[in-house]
């Protein structure tokens, strides 16, 4: 990811991207780790869900507050969670549908001002990050997992 409008586009298409993938997959194929320790297919859409709506708020937080201090939370425990592992990823689907599309319309009206303010980071793992690069970030996150979908998709069974 190497630009701002690609990192849009890539948000934008997120939840397409996902459907093509995943439509017509049983809930065995869904909810079963054939790639484990990975995540199943389930797990991985709920995760994008879950995440990208925490960076959506952190936009907005940065964008309003005069000091947003990001805060760390643990995406394995969270994958866990009975909604996490569900069967039926059309909540998140659907979740991620309006996120990204909400996500995009305030990208592409961020002032160049505001493509620098910056989220201070919570640990030394966790840097601070302005908005160009948390976007940048965000628009890989949703590639890698698409990646990492298709490499569940690749172990399964023929």
């Amino acid at each position: 990811m190497q630009t701002r409008a690609e990192a849009i586009d890539a948000i934008q298409k997120l939840p397409a991207q996902l459907r093509e993938q995943v439509g017509g997959l049983s809930v065995e194929q869904l909810t079963t780790a054939y790639n484990a320790p990975e995540w199943t297919i389930a797990q991985n859409i709920h995760h994008l869900a879950d995440t990208h709506m925490v960076c959506l708020r952190r936009f907005k937080l940065i964008l309003t507050s005069p000091r947003f201090q990001f805060t760390a939370y643990d995406v394995n425990a969270i994958a866990e969670f009975p909604d996490a592992k569900d069967a039926d990823i059309e909540h998140s689907l659907k979740l991620l549908e309006g996120l990204q599309a909400r996500w995009a319309i305030l990208l592409e009206n961020l002032t160049e001002d505001e493509w620098g303010k910056v989220g201070i980071g919570s640990s030394p793992d966790r840097p601070d990050m302005n908005l160009e690069q948390l976007a940048l970030a965000y628009a890989q996150h949703g590639i890698n997992h698409i990646q990492q979908i298709q490499d569940v998709l690749d172990k399964m069974p023929a």
